[in-house]
Formats: structure tokens, C-alpha cells, sequence
């Protein structure tokens, strides 16, 4: 990650409480060096125990990922800079579309009677899913 990147990624991320002054400890760690073990991981598709000695140990990785997972950081981080994007862009801030997508899923003896079914179009037996998707024009 360059030091611009970087830079953005800080801004946008929570304030540990520590900083606040509402108690904890420090964290022994970069939040940068985590942040880019993340990355990592991600990139390559690598296990947690599969990381490069030069990163953090995994497990701090891991138990640091977890906690921000758990108390919504993650996902804060992620919309944070997702806005900031899309401000860059000249776009709204949030998305005002979304695509409504359908998938037959092969249903198996593990998926209970109820909510399996036949596909009579697909000739399939199992699942339909209808996930909706912000248009990969709008995100």
C-alpha cells in the first residue's frame, strides 16, 4: 500500500478507544502493518498460518480482524471509503439502483423439503435465489 493510500485508509478508520481516552491498552501493532496483512491474505487467498514471516504473526492478525469484524469496524471501513470513492467520482454517496439477480442452486438431502423446489425452466431440483445487487455502474 503507498504512503497515499495509506493516508485515506487512516483517515477512514475508527478511532481506537484507547486514543479516546475510554480505556484499553494500546494495540502492540501498526494498525498499517495489519491492515496490510489483511490485504495479503485476501490478494492471495492464503490460509492465516500461511503468512509471510516479515507480516505480523497470524494469530495477532487474526484475534485484531476478528474484533474489528465483531464491532462493525470492518464494514465501516469498507463504506467509508466506498463514499469517499464515489465522491471522487462526481457520483451520490450512496447507490440509487440495484439489480435483481436469480440463481438455481443444485439442492441436495441436506437442504430441508421446505425450501427446496423445482426449477421447471432450468429443469433443476433445489434452491432459487434472488439476491439483490447494487448495479456495477452505481458502487
Amino acid at each position: 500500500m503507498t504512503d497515499a493510500e495509506w493516508a485515506q485508509v487512516k483517515a477512514s478508520m475508527p478511532v481506537p478507544a484507547w486514543l479516546e481516552g475510554r480505556g484499553g491498552r494500546p494495540e502492540a501493532y501498526c494498525h498499517r502493518e495489519m491492515v496490510d496483512a489483511v490485504r495479503y491474505l485476501v490478494d492471495n487467498g492464503a490460509k492465516w498460518r500461511a503468512m509471510p514471516v516479515d507480516l505480523p504473526a497470524p494469530r495477532k492478525v487474526y484475534d485484531l480482524f476478528r474484533r474489528w469484524s465483531r464491532h462493525g469496524y470492518v464494514r465501516e471501513l469498507y463504506q467509508r471509503l466506498r463514499r469517499l470513492q464515489r465522491k471522487r467520482e462526481g457520483r451520490a454517496a450512496e447507490p440509487s439502483a440495484g439489480i435483481m439477480d436469480a440463481q438455481s442452486v443444485d439442492g441436495s438431502e441436506t437442504y430441508p423439503a421446505a425450501t427446496r423446489g423445482i426449477d421447471g425452466n432450468k429443469r433443476r431440483d433445489g434452491r432459487y435465489l434472488e439476491p439483490v445487487l447494487a448495479c456495477p455502474s452505481c458502487v
